[in-house]
């Protein structure tokens, strides 16, 4: 359960009552209540879709509610605008930072505000030690004159952190700050988080792992369908609770893990090595079967899946589709051989989110949708469709920007777009990350089916209870080796784990 270690006030910093939003016909928000005191991290859950996007940008002044009202410190405070809601002391951390990425990091926490010289010139010294201050006081090492490209994930977080710091806000609202990063940078994480909340600030805290919301937050409120639903003490409450708050049904639906016939071996991977990366890699999947590659960040399964789809080169082994040697490096290779791969990185890898839904659904299938060098709209549109309402995207129109879409609907059309190839190997990398329990549970049943099907499934994921939930055989990896090879009925948190750290050396 959660540290609770923070002061928490007697009297809430910021309120909501009885706060509604529509857009249209759609009720985003309706008559929330929400109260976050300082000294504490307040967890906020509910699938996609719930309200919680809608009442971060009422928070953040982006849009102004339909009816209720927001307080500060017990006194109405209307937020005009997110210059507003900064000058009141509330700073939003959004799931993708947004930093400029050709200026420094100083530039980006300062930007537009740079304490100035008595001639008017930027005062670059003064810049540079307010930064150092900052990150003094978050406990990171940056130099604030390093170009914001190319710093990692977790370093573009604690920038966005100093940004707000630097407003000396006083309500942190993080929105799904942890989905892109490692168990080391979510460690680093959670450490900035508490000393915010031992200072006296109020956080709320929007994730939808629930390990996480457990080891941080001291109250979990639920929504769903834009409504409120509780508000609890974490330490009165158990994961199967939260979730049945927010889906409305049992925790056993979100893996509807059916059995099926096990084939013929689709894939058969023999000595695949690449220097300092994995080495010796011996793996064979069937029909009908999903095998999951599990293991800790940076045992080499993403660049396993990577080599076996020809993303990445290897310098020994072979991969074999029913029984003929796929050519290494050639990803063209691999598709033509009957495997796809759903990248761990949908938004970079695995869509082109200036496209529409239906083009993106489409992008494996533009050649055979072509008629005499011209692409058939019809065609198009149809096949979309299609995969649209076989993977139950909710998208108001398919011509829509895929970018519009949740991300959880945008990881359906990632999957519509490697399905429509038709592949007899299906590899999903961290296939339900950053989205709702609602919508892990869809994509579940679909890998579920696909396997009863026929087709070969390969799951990379860091989430154990997926793992032991989906899988009839777990593959674990340990600094890049495969160590062991579990089929499901034995397959538990702790051989998992063993496995994982190094306590089992064969497979």
């Amino acid at each position: 359960m959660a540290d609770q270690e923070g002061s928490v006030g007697s009297a809430p910093l910021l309120s909501l009552r009885g706060v509604s939003k529509s857009y249209g016909a759609v009720h985003a928000l309706r008559g929330v209540e929400l109260d976050l005191y300082g000294g504490e991290v307040h967890a906020l859950a509910g699938e996609n879709g719930a309200g919680k996007s809608t009442l971060v940008k009422i928070l953040a002044g982006v849009h102004a509610p339909d009816t209720g009202e927001l307080l500060l410190d017990g006194t109405p405070h209307p937020l005009a605008d997110t210059a507003a809601g900064r000058a009141a002391g509330i700073a939003v951390i959004y799931q993708e930072p947004t930093l400029f990425p050709d200026l420094s990091v100083a530039e980006n926490i300062f930007m537009g505000r740079q304490p100035t010289t008595r001639l008017g010139r930027i005062d670059h010294r003064a810049v540079r030690r307010s930064c150092e201050q900052l990150f003094a006081r978050l406990g990171v090492r940056l130099d604030p004159d390093r170009p914001a490209r190319g710093l990692s994930i977790a370093d573009q977080q604690m920038v966005e952190i100093a940004k707000a710091l630097s407003f000396d806000a006083r309500v942190l609202v993080m929105d799904e700050p942890t989905s892109a990063l490692s168990g080391v940078e979510v460690e680093r994480l959670f450490g900035v988080v508490r000393a915010l909340r031992d200072s006296g600030a109020a956080v709320l805290f929007i994730s939808h792992r629930f390990d996480e919301i457990f080891a941080l937050c001291s109250r979990v409120t639920v929504l769903r369908d834009g409504r409120w639903v509780s508000t609890d003490a974490a330490e009165d409450l158990s994961v199967d609770t939260v979730i049945r708050r927010m889906v409305g049904r049992e925790v056993a639906t979100l893996f509807p893990k059916t059995e099926a016939p096990v084939r013929d071996v689709v894939l058969e991977v023999t000595g695949l090595s690449r220097a300092g990366v994995f080495h010796d890699v011996d793996l064979k999947v069937r029909g009908g079967e999903i095998v999951a590659l599990a293991g800790l960040v940076g045992a080499g399964r993403s660049e396993v899946v990577r080599a076996i789809f020809g993303i990445d080169r290897y310098d020994a082994g072979s991969v074999r589709v029913a029984g003929r040697t796929l050519r290494p490096g050639s990803p063209a290779a691999a598709m033509a051989a009957g495997i796809a791969l759903v990248p761990e990185d949908r938004r970079q890898q695995g869509l082109v989110m200036e496209l529409s839904v239906e083009r993106n659904a489409t992008l494996t299938r533009l050649w055979r949708l072509a008629r005499f060098g011209w692409l058939s709209g019809r065609g198009e549109r149809a096949h979309a469709e299609h995969w649209s309402q076989r993977l139950q995207v909710k998208a108001d129109r398919l011509s829509d920007p895929v970018a519009t879409l949740s991300g959880g609907n945008q990881q359906k059309v990632v999957l519509a777009k490697w399905l429509a190839t038709e592949p007899a190997v299906l590899i999903v990398d961290e296939p339900t990350r950053g989205i709702d329990v609602g919508t892990k549970s869809e994509v579940h049943r679909l890998l579920s089916e696909l396997a009863g099907e026929g087709m070969a499934v390969i799951m990379v994921s860091s989430e154990l209870p997926e793992v032991l939930g989906m899988a009839d055989r777990v593959l674990v990896m340990h600094e890049g080796r495969l160590v062991a090879d579990i089929p499901r009925g034995r397959a538990d948190e702790n051989s998992v784990m063993a496995a994982a750290t190094g306590g089992q050396d064969t497979p």
